[in-house]
């Protein structure tokens, strides 16, 4: 009885463990630099505000990959140039 009390125990533990490491939060956008990155993107946007928060969403899920200025081209980074939003249009200015 002891022993599959046990077995039931290391099985619930091993769920939990699993679980958690699947929601973990990533590293918020500010602890990577986005902020920074994302003012240099968007510096000559016409629409810096929506520009820098859409920035700054794409630079988090890219764990801080930003291209590094406002006319550099996406392929600098890959995450970035091919997150799109539900349209199929880019998602990050």
């Amino acid at each position: 009885m002891k022993m599959k009390m046990n077995h039931i125990l290391l099985i619930f533990i091993s769920y939990i463990i699993a679980v958690n490491s699947a929601t973990a939060p990533s590293p918020a956008p500010s602890a990577l630099g986005c902020d920074e990155k994302c003012e240099t993107r968007c510096a000559k946007s016409g629409y810096k505000e929506q520009c820098v928060r859409l920035c700054g969403i794409c630079c988090g899920k890219c764990n801080g990959c930003v291209p590094s200025g406002p006319y550099v081209d996406k392929a600098e980074c890959p995450c970035y140039r091919d997150m799109k939003n539900p349209k199929g249009k880019d998602k990050c200015p």
